[in-house]
């Protein structure tokens, strides 16, 4: 993958971007966020590990302007803020993952290289619709009644999960390990805000909803009663 770093602590990024090389990535590394941004958006990698305290621009602000550009890389944020209100923070900027310093070379590799592999897992020309939302996976396009909705590489992978299994409940948990593919430890909280989200996206200006919450049990996506248009292709 092309993974860019930016990373105002030349030290770990060197370890970082090192750890990475070793495993057959290519990298680049900026060190504040102005740079960062423009780098983003010129180079369009594959991959951006963002630490949040930059010079210029801090990392929550170069995420912002690379979501409202419709830049859809993934984003891993490093940061040295634990507090989950930092975590929540950084997942409603449309953050994709986050690993808080200090933390082992191994796990953030692994994790790296699990987003990369759930990037390309669709199945060319796989084609999902529930009444008038739909999907096209292998170009990564969504669209309701013809408009089409601009959701990051982690939003997108929640629908999808959704979208495959038309009105089946999926509990928090169950997301969690499907779409993350680990025991995600910012809790379950992390679905609800993934969740609100895609509401926001795919629902808001429409009467009827797709996206429901089964109360104790989690969320699905189906059709209105009496409106077809669930399938796959």
């Amino acid at each position: 993958m092309r993974i860019l770093i930016i990373e105002d602590e030349p030290q770990l990024a060197r370890h970082v971007s090192s750890a990475l090389v070793r495993h057959g990535h290519e990298v680049s590394v900026v060190n504040d966020g102005v740079a960062g941004l423009a780098a983003a958006q010129e180079r369009r990698p594959d991959l951006l590990l963002l630490d949040l305290n930059l010079p210029g621009m801090e990392g929550l602000a170069v995420l912002g302007r690379l979501r409202d550009a419709g830049v859809q890389v993934r984003v891993m944020i490093l940061t040295a803020r634990a507090e989950v209100e930092h975590r929540i923070k950084g997942l409603k900027a449309g953050a994709d993952d986050y690993l808080t310093k200090p933390f082992a070379m191994e796990e953030m590799v692994a994790r790296v290289e699990a987003l990369g592999r759930r990037r390309a897992t669709s199945a060319p020309g796989d084609h999902l619709e529930v009444a008038d939302l739909q999907m096209d996976v292998r170009r990564r396009r969504v669209a309701r009644g013809g408009k089409s909705i601009s959701l990051s590489p982690r939003e997108f992978e929640v629908l999808q999960t959704l979208m495959e299994e038309p009105g089946r409940v999926f509990s928090r948990t169950e997301l969690c390990e499907r779409v993350w593919h680990r025991d995600h430890e910012y809790d379950t909280r992390t679905v609800e805000i993934f969740i609100a989200r895609l509401r926001k996206k795919v629902d808001s200006g429409f009467e009827l909803p797709l996206i429901h919450t089964e109360r104790s049990l989690g969320y699905t996506v189906r059709a209105p009663e009496g409106v077809a248009g669930e399938g796959r292709s």
